[in-house]
């Protein structure tokens, strides 16, 4: 079969390796849509450590089942279908107490931190484990699909915050998940959502997407503007999602004396934390890592029309293609690319 191959840092290679093997469990799928995640450009270039080459990277994706394990059931070939980008056993204490997402011995598609090495869906044919598939409805497209992902990212992040109707949100990184999650915010019952992010161009977006109120993270008097918008106590709930410590210190800013700090974003091993601000207000820092079974729900939010990823998705284009968008991606020279999506 053809793939995208990371074969060193910041070298993709378009070429043959062999088909995938399935075990007892798994199904063979054949790939239609694989969406660029922004974990993939990091890794690609060895900073985050969990894409050593030689690799294929790619979890957001979706296709057709071809090919089934002689022990699969309730899966046939021709079944449309997209699954989890964490592959968990089911016999792990934290799956059995409903947190597979936890698992000691987890494995990510698409990843290589040294401990494993779990070949991704750039490729033509990728191998699932049956547990972790999904149907697609039949009126959302494999291109719809490959963004579950992303969008089950964000959803996660949600049901960990425990939102109630009326909490006051902000979501400090307006990115593809900040985007999810004040999408999501939009439908939960939350009464004020207020987006922040460094670039004009992401609050413009942020406002389309659902946000009451936009800032640039640089005014001078942000948190005075988000005490004006929240009764003067500040925001119920802030949501990270860039994961560095300018933006970690403003989501906690921003709060109220009790409120909740949800970090998505992870792109720094560490960070600058305001220990006496969290002790003193007594804050909530909660940690919201992938994702735990939210597939079914967004899958359903695309089919009955309440979420919207099309307008997130910049480019659908051959897998052969790959090496050069990736470049445009690493680069950033387009500041309004948002989702790509390779198709083999």
């Amino acid at each position: 079969m053809k793939a995208l191959v990371l074969e060193k840092y910041n070298i993709l290679k378009y070429k043959d390796v062999p088909d995938p093997v399935i075990k007892s469990n798994e199904v063979l799928v054949r790939v239609m849509a694989c969406g660029i995640c922004g974990s993939d450009v990091h890794g690609m270039d060895g900073s985050t450590g969990r894409r050593i080459p030689p690799m294929i990277m790619g979890h957001e994706a979706s296709g057709i089942i071809i090919e089934t394990g002689a022990g699969v059931n309730g899966w046939k070939t021709g079944d449309r279908v997209t699954f989890d980008s964490t592959v968990y056993p089911l016999d792990d204490w934290f799956t059995l107490e409903g947190f597979y997402n936890l698992s000691d011995n987890r494995e990510v598609l698409g990843v290589s931190p040294g401990s494993y090495k779990r070949d991704g869906a750039f490729a033509e044919f990728i191998s699932i484990p049956q547990h972790i598939l999904y149907k697609i409805p039949d009126n959302v497209t494999f291109e719809q699909a490959a963004m579950v992902e992303a969008v089950a990212v964000a959803n996660h992040s949600l049901n960990i915050a425990g939102i109630r109707t009326g909490d006051k949100c902000v979501v400090v990184g307006a990115g593809m998940i900040g985007i999810f999650i004040l999408k999501l915010l939009k439908i939960s019952g939350a009464s004020t959502i207020i987006a922040v992010d460094i670039n004009s161009g992401r609050t413009e977006k942020a406002l389309k997407a659902g946000a009451d109120h936009t800032f640039i993270s640089t005014e001078e008097n942000l948190g005075g503007e988000i005490i004006a918008l929240t009764n003067n106590r500040g925001a119920d709930i802030s949501f990270e999602a860039v994961g560095k410590s300018e933006s970690v210190n403003i989501a906690i800013d921003l709060l109220r004396k009790g409120g909740k700090a949800i970090l998505v974003g992870n792109i720094s091993s560490s960070v600058d934390f305001p220990l006496q601000k969290v002790v003193t207000r007594e804050l909530k820092i909660l940690g919201s890592c992938a994702i735990r079974g939210e597939y079914e729900n967004v899958l359903n939010l695309m089919a009955k029309g309440r979420i919207c990823v099309d307008d997130m998705i910049s480019a659908v284009v051959p897998l052969s293609e790959g090496a050069v968008w990736f470049d445009k991606l690493y680069k950033r020279d387009d500041n309004s690319l948002n989702k790509v999506i390779l198709v083999p």
